[in-house]
This record gives C-alpha cells, sequence and structure tokens, in this order.
C-alpha cells in the first residue's frame, strides 16, 4: 500500500471531505467577521480564514452555500478585487442586490460602480 502525500490543505488524519467542510467553516467564518459598512476581498477573506491564496475557494464556498446559511453570512460585503461586484457574472440579479445592500449599509461607491476600498475595506485578522 502506498502512503499518498499529505497536502497542505488537509491533515494525515483527515480526509478530503472533513478538510473540505473545515476550510469552508472558516470562511464562513470569517465572512460573519465583517462588520456592517465595511467589505472585504476574496482575498482577504481567504487570508482571513487561513487560506491564502484561495480566493476562487472563499468565491465557491459562497455560493455553494445553502440558502439557510446564506440569510446568517453577510455574502454581499465581499467583493472582487479592486471593489468589483464579481457576482454579477454568474447571477446579475445578485450585483444589484449587492449593492443595494451596500448602499443601505453606508458603502459608497466609485463613478465605475466600484465599492471605494479606501474608505470601506475591513481589517480582517485571522483567527486560530
Amino acid at each position: 500500500m502506498t502512503r499518498r502525500p499529505v497536502s497542505a490543505l488537509h491533515t494525515k488524519n483527515e480526509t478530503r471531505a472533513t478538510a473540505a467542510r473545515r476550510r469552508a467553516a472558516a470562511v464562513l467564518s470569517a465572512v460573519r467577521r465583517i462588520p456592517c459598512g465595511r467589505v472585504a476581498t476574496y482575498g482577504d477573506v481567504a487570508v482571513a480564514a487561513g487560506l491564502p491564496g484561495r480566493a476562487r475557494l472563499v468565491g465557491r464556498v459562497l455560493r455553494e452555500a445553502p440558502a439557510a446559511m446564506a440569510a446568517l453570512v453577510p455574502w454581499h460585503r465581499v467583493v472582487g478585487a479592486g471593489g468589483v461586484l464579481s457576482v454579477g457574472r454568474f447571477a446579475p440579479h445578485a450585483a444589484l442586490t449587492q449593492r443595494m445592500r451596500l448602499e443601505r449599509e453606508g458603502v459608497r461607491f466609485t463613478r465605475g460602480g466600484r465599492v471605494d476600498l479606501a474608505r470601506h475595506r475591513a481589517r480582517l485578522r485571522r483567527c486560530p
């Protein structure tokens, strides 16, 4: 029996499914820490979740979260690099919903339709 190399994404005694659940929980926890009136990029959330360089994973976790979970997680506070509302690529109506929710929280947009990250970017810390 050959041993599979231990990936940096899961530990020796952890199955892939368990590792995926752990990573998803870390991402959702990081998103919940974004305060009202602030935003974070997918990359910021990945770093705060202990998954640097995994911004696409953050997007996938948010996209695949069950509807009941989406109601508890402020998904609208996560934006693309440069303040882009990137959810519009998958669902144009979601970008409008995201913008309306952010504006309701006091987030301002540039003339190009991007979030003003200099003013509204959250400073997330990694939780152990």
